[in-house]
């Protein structure tokens, strides 16, 4: 089954690296499908146009699979009276770095689901695998998609969620842990998180899905790797990982944070965006995530305003809250280009441990 679910991603190593939306290049992707394992590109942030950039910059520069990943997220409710207060509770911390505040916040992108521009792309340009975050596209979608030989995958966190991917007709679960770095991908934001571990929630989903499971989540090398491959996974999908590549879109500031003691220190929070989110603990963690916080604005609207925070402090050489997306296994990030790494894991995918 392994073999099968391997030679349907067309890889020959169990790797996917995480699209990882603003951090995954069109380099990146094409590095790491070169050397075998499957490269993603993150789409949930782009418009139409960027996605089309995206997507045909790395066909440019590989004729091998990759992967797109797109998010369908519930459609925002902006609610004025919500974001007015959100903004007056930010305003100490933008008068610290003496820039005004937004006057209001805005949707900084939309759906897949609300934007058919994006199936439409994807149809045209039929990359070879699709992924999707935060929940499914619509069935009509799901049939044209498939109906164009695209493979499928989608996010769970739990069962229902796995259950809900296998009833849709996609073809491979996604299993995120809670170690997991970046957002959770829960699909109903109002619903409790049950929390699981990435091998817990694996080996629930390896013995209740008839689909293939990879494995998200905490996973940095080749013994966690065949950890993951004992437990049922078909293959692991690695984010943190690959950040410290330098094909990815990381900045200084950000790599300088995954490579000190930083990294040990990671927290989820859903202040930065809406939604909750593992990264490096900072400020916006331990100064906006505090008791008593008013409501959140919905996500992405909520992202506007910690987005013009972060640019105000930037502006002054602070990265206090920058979101340096992180697992749980950050400390054993490696700083090596992706062809390396993908060869360096499948090395140690392949020795004997006793």
């Amino acid at each position: 089954m392994k073999t099968s679910a391997l030679n349907k991603l067309g890889i020959t190593i169990p790797i996917i690296q995480a699209p990882m939306a603003g951090t995954a290049t069109p380099e990146l992707a094409a590095a790491v499908s070169n050397a075998g394992a499957l490269g993603s590109l993150g789409l949930g942030s782009s418009n139409t146009e960027q996605a089309r950039r995206l997507i045909e910059k790395t066909m440019q520069l590989t004729s091998a699979p990759f992967n797109v990943n797109f998010f369908c997220h519930e459609t925002p409710v902006s609610d004025p009276t919500r974001e007015t207060v959100w903004l007056r509770y930010l305003a100490p911390l933008f008068d610290e770095f003496d820039t005004e505040r937004p006057s209001s916040l805005h949707n900084p992108y939309t759906s897949f689901n609300d934007n058919p521009e994006l199936l439409d792309l994807v149809l045209e340009l039929k990359p070879a695998i699709v992924s999707f975050h935060f929940g499914l596209p619509s069935s009509n979608a799901i049939k044209q998609l498939k109906e164009a030989g695209i493979i499928l995958m989608a996010t769970a966190t739990k069962l229902s969620e796995a259950r809900a991917i296998e009833g849709a007709g996609l073809d491979f679960i996604v299993a995120q842990g809670w170690e997991a770095g970046g957002h959770r991908g829960i699909f109903d934001q109002h619903d409790k998180d049950r929390e699981l571990t990435t091998f817990s929630l694996l080996t629930l989903l390896a013995e209740k899905s008839h689909l293939p499971v990879i494995a998200a989540g905490g996973i940095m090398n080749g013994t966690g790797i065949r950890a993951a491959l004992r437990l049922g996974a078909c293959a692991v999908q690695m984010g943190t990982a690959f950040v410290l590549c330098p094909e990815s879109a990381a900045n200084k500031a950000y790599r300088d944070a995954l490579q000190s003691d930083k990294a040990f220190y990671t927290g989820l929070t859903p202040v930065i965006s809406g939604r909750p989110a593992r990264g490096i603990i900072n400020r916006a963690h331990t100064d906006i995530d505090t008791p008593g916080r008013p409501i959140l604005p919905d996500y992405p609207i909520c992202y506007t305003a910690t987005k013009a925070l972060d640019k105000a402090a930037q502006e002054r050489n602070n990265y206090d809250f920058a979101p340096h997306w992180a697992g749980q296994g950050a400390p054993l990030a490696r700083a090596m280009p992706a062809a390396e790494l993908v060869q360096q894991l499948q090395k140690e995918i392949n020795e004997n441990i006793n």
